[in-house]
């Protein structure tokens, strides 16, 4: 009781003040109605201005939430329409997918690499084929703890199998080191019917990408020296440059298959 006693005395001067100073202003508002309403107005100012950042803020949390369940349910529906491709009468489910994203990307060498935040703890092996919304991406060919990297489509030394989407003509797919928008399939029988802007997807022959998944459009087409099979110009649907989430694609058939040529 003493110290409060003590406080006042103390600072009875500010306190003195502080109620003169706030008497004047309620006797102000009381009698001024202009000042009133500049008061309320500047109050409100300053309300809507905290709502609408608090609003703004609450909006980015939900588009964060928001955008999580839209790269869930892609997922979800990526992985039927892939098993839905490679059905069987015993098991139709082949295919898991996971869902990772960029952090490091090259693009501009003859040897290009991609780096995703997903690794072994996450169940990414080595050979699982990695995808993105417009296509083929590239081959998981190591892992760590929590890393994965990717040898890119654009790499000289991958080489993919490739089929025109309105056919079961394929040939091999592979990256002469040139430009990052344009790979070249080669191999194709001259006797396939095609045309320019015609899709070409992966063809199924291979244990890391099911049938179908995008690739490119045809931009050109000749035939090689042998005047027996074509060379086509693809055109990616990917824009390499431009990369960040991904989905990863892991064969639950792959191990059995292999062990049939050990």
């Amino acid at each position: 009781m003493q110290q409060i006693i003590y406080f006042f005395q103390r600072n009875k001067n500010f306190l003195l003040f502080l109620s003169l100073f706030l008497l004047s202003i309620f006797i102000n508002f009381r009698s001024n109605s202009y000042t009133s309403s500049k008061i309320i107005n500047s109050s409100n100012v300053v309300v809507g201005y905290l709502y609408n950042n608090l609003t703004s803020i609450k909006n980015y949390f939900n588009l964060i939430e928001e955008n999580k369940k839209l790269i869930e349910e892609n997922q979800f529906l990526r992985l039927r329409i892939i098993n839905t491709k490679s059905d069987t009468i015993s098991n139709p489910i082949n295919y898991n997918i996971t869902n990772g994203n960029v952090i490091k990307n090259s693009y501009n060498l003859t040897k290009n690499y991609i780096t995703l935040d997903i690794g072994r703890n996450q169940g990414v092996e080595v050979d699982f084929g990695v995808i993105s919304s417009n296509g083929v991406i590239g081959i998981v060919d190591k892992i760590s703890s929590n890393y994965s990297r990717v040898i890119s489509i654009l790499n000289t030394n991958i080489n993919l199998n490739a089929k025109l989407k309105t056919s079961n003509h394929f040939g091999t797919l592979s990256w002469n080191g040139v430009s990052p928008s344009y790979v070249q399939l080669k191999d194709l029988p001259k006797q396939a019917v095609l045309k320019i802007g015609d899709t070409i997807t992966t063809g199924g022959n291979s244990l890391i990408f099911p049938k179908g998944i995008l690739i490119g459009s045809i931009k050109s087409h000749k035939l090689d020296n042998s005047q027996n099979y074509l060379e086509l110009e693809v055109k990616l649907f990917n824009d390499m440059s431009n990369i960040n989430h991904v989905y990863i694609i892991e064969n639950k058939k792959i191990n059995e298959i292999r062990s049939l040529d050990e």
